[in-house]
């Protein structure tokens, strides 16, 4: 007998989300009911796939008003907590970027080139209830004479301040090693050398774009878990790169989609947005990142059924070839493999090491599923899906 196609739409959805009959499992969960169930009875029984990762993402930062002085004042410099951030906004605006480094971080002082705090930390503290030391200067014009104001100011304080994330949620990136004879310091980690260590970053079969690889529920206007709070996909992200080689699964083998967030940071929480220092590379922030994904038809029921042995990803040397622009690759590996401890590499078994909390992407899984469950998170529809 043969099998009916299955099709809902975001309404169709809503509307069990709202009057609790709902379905929702966790991407991990997804991979054993298709696997027993078929794709059709999948899809006719479930209804949405919740995602999450959490690990260092370079590309995040905030806009922030900081409130207007007497007089009024035009910034054009300003520091938080003596870390720099871009004043060419507005009067009172400004853009703090998450790897920007503090002017006087003590680290710096003892070793060259080493900070331990930055914008990612501020925004964690501000989110912490912290108070932030704020300076601004100014050049002075007749509406806005001011030249320069300090004061001390709270997430509470704050008129307003939107975490504004440029490239988040990578699809897929490299497996980093050093061949290298000495050891070498990345925003992939330290790599010991002669491949003594090989380091990834991605939450793998949990990874939003790994469970829709062609964006078909993924766009403007989807409606996310961004930093403990909610959050909007706003537009394809930096660096989006759909990557022609892919699995015969549709899943790409080297770095190429990523999204373009945004969300109301006084929404969100300490623990979801942490500000972290890469050992000879700099600061940055983890961010806690989740996609719900709608069950709309038997394809989207396959696609989010992929599972760790399906994800491959590609071998980079970053002791020369990286830094170099040189395209070479060492193989490709399974995420199984990674997550196992060690992968082959030339018959030698090498450590692995993962930047990314697989803990944390669970977690943050289970919370949209909770949500959603509850009623108190509906799906957002996209204006139009990411390029292809």
């Amino acid at each position: 007998m043969k099998e009916h196609k299955i099709n809902k739409t975001y309404q169709e959805i809503n509307e069990k989300i709202r009057s609790g009959e709902v379905v929702v499992v966790t991407a991990e969960e997804m991979i054993d009911i298709v696997k027993d169930e078929g794709p059709v009875e999948a899809a006719r029984r479930v209804d949405v796939v919740t995602t999450g990762t959490f690990a260092p993402m370079c590309s995040s930062g905030a806009f922030i008003n900081f409130g207007h002085s007497v007089p009024g004042i035009k910034a054009s410099e300003v520091w938080l907590n003596n870390v720099p951030a871009y004043g060419g906004v507005a009067a009172v605006d400004c853009y703090l970027g998450a790897t920007q480094p503090c002017e006087d971080d003590p680290l710096n002082k003892v070793y060259p080139g080493e900070f331990n705090y930055g914008g990612g930390h501020v925004i964690q503290d501000l989110l912490a209830g912290k108070k932030i030391h704020l300076k601004a200067t100014a050049y002075g014009t007749t509406c806005y004479p001011n030249r320069m104001i300090e004061k001390k100011v709270t997430l509470e304080t704050l008129p307003s301040a939107t975490l504004c994330n440029p490239r988040n949620g990578y699809q897929n990136y490299n497996c980093a090693i050093n061949l290298n004879k000495k050891t070498v310091y990345t925003y992939m980690g330290a790599l010991k050398p002669r491949a003594g260590n090989a380091n990834y970053c991605s939450a793998g079969q949990l990874s939003p774009l790994f469970n829709d690889p062609y964006y078909k529920t993924i766009g403007l206007g989807t409606r996310i878990f961004l930093g403990g709070g909610t959050g909007y996909v706003t537009w394809h992200g930096t660096q989006h790169k759909p990557s022609a080689d892919r699995t015969e699964k549709g899943v790409p083998v080297t770095p190429a989609g990523t999204l373009f967030v945004m969300g109301d940071l006084k929404q969100m929480r300490p623990e979801w947005l942490v500000g972290v220092s890469i050992q000879g590379y700099g600061c940055s922030l983890a961010v806690g990142l989740g996609v719900p994904i709608p069950i709309l038809n038997e394809e989207m029921a396959q696609y989010t059924a992929v599972s760790d042995e399906d994800i491959f990803t590609q071998i980079i040397d970053y002791g020369h070839d990286y830094g170099n622009g040189i395209s070479k690759t060492y193989g490709q590996v399974s995420y199984a493999e990674l997550k196992s401890g060690s992968i082959k590499l030339n018959g030698e078994d090498v450590p692995t090491v993962p930047l990314s909390s697989m803990v944390k992407a669970r977690e943050i899984a289970d919370i949209l599923k909770k949500q959603i469950s509850e009623g108190t998170f509906l799906l957002g529809e996209p204006q139009f899906t990411l390029p292809v």
